[in-house]
């Protein structure tokens, strides 16, 4: 299950809404082995598409440097999809490298159903498959 505070959803689906029509993607960081998602990092899709994202070459490995530095781990991995539902793809299978990772979708497609505005979806996609997982959202973290 992912467990992520209402402010980090709200900023990930932001996100999302702010770069429709093309796909948004970036990470949420967090402390090396807790799993909690702690430090919203919005990243530039390099693509620029809107059925398709690519993270910056140059941009994910200062990520990556910034995280060692700071003993974080990628916590979610996220992007969204603007006119399919929030599934992975098989390109999204593809590029799916951080086994322990929460790989969030979130879909801002028109009719998502239900009234919603958007979909908010997580899973864990390990050596190509793929788990979809709850989602509980907290105001705060427990200690």
């Amino acid at each position: 299950m992912l467990t992520i505070t209402r402010e980090l959803r709200d900023r990930i689906v932001a996100h999302a809404r702010a770069d429709h029509p093309d796909e948004a993607c970036g990470v949420v960081a967090g402390p090396a082995g807790s799993g909690r998602p702690e430090r919203f990092i919005p990243m530039l899709n390099a693509a620029r598409s809107p059925t398709f994202y690519e993270f910056d070459s140059g941009d994910l490995l200062k990520l990556y440097r910034e995280m060692d530095d700071r003993d974080e781990e990628p916590v979610i991995v996220y992007h969204s999809h603007t006119a399919t539902e929030a599934y992975p793809s098989r390109t999204d299978v593809s590029y799916a490298s951080e086994p322990f990772a929460h790989y969030v979708l979130v879909s801002t497609a028109d009719g998502n159903g239900e009234g919603d505005p958007y979909q908010f979806r997580s899973f864990r996609i390990v050596d190509g498959e793929i788990t979809e997982e709850d989602v509980q959202v907290v105001e705060t973290y427990q200690a």
